[in-house]
């Protein structure tokens, strides 16, 4: 697989984080406790979904050479519980733009979600590979 030059890839992140923030709405990202789908145009079972944390609209905090950080999330109550295994960000339309690996693309201080806990995200860094 051909891997893009670190300066194609901070452009594709940087079109991401401007993503976004298109749409009426805010971006979020959602926890889901069962297995990720093949791709984001596959819907996600909404009987999975744990929490969903909304971000501010604009998102982008700050872009620097090698990241794109984005404010932190508005606290979110679990509506389940289960324990995270994958993520879900959608854009201020509603759309899916990429689906994201707990434990993998997104670090947690714990996985497991119990049911009307809250929970937010304090640092939200986009890096390339």
């Amino acid at each position: 697989m051909t891997i893009p030059s670190h300066t194609v890839q901070m452009s594709m992140i940087h079109a991401v984080a401007v993503n976004l923030d298109s749409g009426s709405g805010t971006a979020c990202i959602i926890y889901y406790d069962d297995a990720r789908p093949a791709s984001e145009a596959i819907a996600a079972n909404p009987s999975a979904r744990l929490v969903t944390l909304n971000l501010p609209n604009p998102c982008v905090k700050t872009t620097s050479e090698n990241s794109i950080e984005l404010f932190s999330s508005n606290t979110g109550m679990a509506v389940k519980s289960g324990t995270a295994t994958w993520a879900r960000l959608f854009n201020g339309a509603g759309q899916a733009v990429i689906d994201l690996d707990i434990g993998v693309e997104i670090q947690l201080d714990n996985p497991n979600v119990v049911l009307g806990s809250t929970l937010k995200l304090d640092a939200i860094f986009l890096e390339p590979e």
